[in-house]
C-alpha cells in the first residue's frame, strides 16, 4: 500500500479518481421496485406504442383536407360516417366528405388524419355536423409509434428510471427490467467522544450524528445503507470493523479520523487491509479537506471528516456520484451537477488554493432571481446546514466574491 499519507488533490481530479471504481452487477428486479435505478440494457420495443393512432380529444375525426379554410364566417359541413367508442378499432375506412364522432383514445379509422375539437364544432341533426376551424393533418392525433417503435430502443441502457420512465415501460409490458445493482454501503463512525443517540452523553461526549446523516443521505441517493455503529480511537478496531465491510458490502464511508492527528487510525487502519491503496488523502476543499480516498480491492472507502457540516458537503459533492456510478449511471462522474442562479447579498472572502463551498439561505423578494445570503459558523455546527438552502462554489483561484454578483447555488 503507497503510505504517501498526505496527497492532497483537486475536487475535479477526486471526481475522476472515482472512476477506479466499476458499476455493480447488473439485476432484474419487479417493475414497481425499479423506481431511482438506472437500466442496465436498452429496452427495445416488441411493438408501436401506441399501436394505432388515437384521437388526443373528444372531437370528430376528419381528412383534413375537408375542412381546409374553415372558421366562424365560413365553417364547413360534413355528414357523420361513423361513432368511434373507446377500445373498438373502426371496421371501415373514413369516405372522403365525412367525418367520424372520436372520442379521447379512440382509434382513428382509415384516412382519417386529424381531430377536431368538439368545442369548434355543432351538430346540425340529421347527422350533419358543422365545423367552425379548419384542421392541419396531425392536429390532435397520438400517431401509432409516437412513444417507441417497434424494434427500436424506446429507453437507453444508463437512463434513471423515474415515474415516466416506469409508465412506458408498464405500457410496453416490461414487467422486469435490467438494471445496475443498488450498491450497500458501510456507515462507520469513529472517535472515542461519540455515543449513541439512546443515551445522554456524558461530558466531554457527543452523541453520533454521522451516521445517522450518512445513512439518511445514502437512501436519497438509491444506495442500502449498512450501519455499524461505533468504533473507538484504536487502530485494532478500526481495522476490524474495516474488514467485516469490505467483506459485506460495496463501498464504506468512514466518518473521523480523517485528519493528521495522534488519534487519527484510519489511514493505519486502511493500510493493514490486503490490496489496499491510498488513492487521495486531502481535497482542496473547504470544507472537507482532510477527505480519504481508498481503494480496497475494487471497492470503495471514503474518509469522510468528523465534523458533520464537512462530511454532508463532502457527501453532496462526491458520495451521490460515487453511488450514481455504482448503480451504473454513465454520467454520474462527468455530468454537471443542476444548479439555478441567485444574486449574492454580501462579499464574500475565499482563500485562494482551495475550493470553497460556502451555504447560503435564499431569499426570494419580488424579482425573479433570489438573494443569496451566506451562512457562516464552524462546520461542526448543524446550524449552517439547517439554515443553508444551498451550496456556492468559489474557484479555487479566486480570493472571494462581491456583493450583486450572479452565483449559481446547488440545491442541498
Amino acid at each position: 500500500m503507497n503510505k504517501d499519507f498526505f496527497r492532497v488533490v483537486s475536487p475535479a481530479r477526486f471526481l475522476e479518481l472515482l472512476g477506479h471504481f466499476p458499476p455493480l452487477a447488473a439485476e432484474t428486479v419487479e417493475l414497481d421496485a425499479a423506481r431511482g435505478r438506472f437500466l442496465a440494457r436498452d429496452v427495445v420495443a416488441a411493438e408501436d406504442l401506441p399501436p394505432r393512432s388515437r384521437a388526443a380529444m373528444d372531437g370528430y375525426a376528419v381528412r383534413a383536407a375537408d375542412v381546409f379554410g374553415a372558421g366562424e364566417a365560413n365553417p364547413a359541413y360534413l355528414d357523420c360516417a361513423m361513432d368511434v367508442p373507446i377500445g373498438v378499432i373502426p371496421d371501415h375506412s373514413l369516405p372522403p366528405g365525412t367525418c367520424a364522432r372520436i372520442v379521447t383514445g379512440g382509434m382513428l379509422p382509415e384516412g382519417a388524419d386529424a381531430v377536431v375539437m368538439v368545442e369548434h364544432t355543432l351538430d346540425m341533426g340529421a347527422g350533419a355536423v358543422e365545423f367552425r376551424k379548419f384542421a392541419a393533418p396531425g392536429d390532435h392525433v397520438m400517431h401509432a409509434g409516437d412513444d417507441a417503435r417497434i424494434g427500436q430502443a424506446a429507453l437507453a441502457a444508463g437512463r434513471r428510471l423515474r415515474a415516466q420512465e416506469i409508465g412506458l415501460l408498464a405500457a410496453l409490458g416490461v414487467t422486469r427490467p435490467a438494471v445496475g445493482g443498488r450498491p450497500r454501503v458501510a456507515v462507520l463512525s469513529t472517535g472515542d467522544e461519540l455515543t449513541s443517540i439512546h443515551v445522554t452523553p456524558p461530558p466531554g461526549g457527543v452523541r453520533d450524528v454521522n451516521t445517522h446523516t450518512l445513512c439518511a443521505l445514502l437512501c436519497d441517493f438509491g444506495a442500502e445503507p449498512v450501519a455499524l455503529g461505533l468504533a473507538p480511537d484504536d487502530q485494532q478496531a478500526i481495522h476490524a470493523a474495516l474488514a467485516r465491510a469490505v467483506a459485506d458490502c460495496d463501498a464504506v464511508l468512514v466518518s473521523g479520523g480523517s485528519s493528521v492527528g495522534a488519534r487519527d487510525f484510519t489511514l493505519a487502519a486502511l493500510a493493514a487491509l490486503p490490496d489496499s491503496e491510498i488513492l487521495a488523502h486531502g481535497v482542496a476543499l473547504s470544507p472537507g479537506k482532510p477527505t480519504i480516498l481508498a481503494r480496497v480491492g475494487h471497492k470503495p472507502v471514503i474518509g469522510l471528516p468528523g465534523q458533520v457540516t464537512s462530511a454532508q458537503v463532502v457527501m453532496t459533492l462526491f458520495g451521490r456520484p460515487l453511488i450514481e456510478r455504482l448503480m451504473g449511471d454513465p454520467q454520474a462522474l462527468t455530468r454537471k451537477p443542476f444548479t439555478f442562479p441567485a444574486t449574492l447579498a454580501r462579499n464574500l472572502a475565499s482563500k485562494p488554493g482551495r475550493e470553497d463551498h460556502v451555504r447560503v439561505r435564499l431569499e426570494y423578494g419580488d424579482g425573479d432571481i433570489p438573494l443569496a445570503h451566506p451562512v457562516l459558523g464552524r462546520s461542526g455546527l448543524l446550524k449552517t446546514l439547517l439554515d443553508a438552502d444551498g451550496l456556492v462554489a468559489i474557484d479555487a483561484a479566486c480570493e472571494g466574491l462581491e456583493a450583486g454578483s450572479r452565483v449559481a447555488v446547488r440545491p442541498l
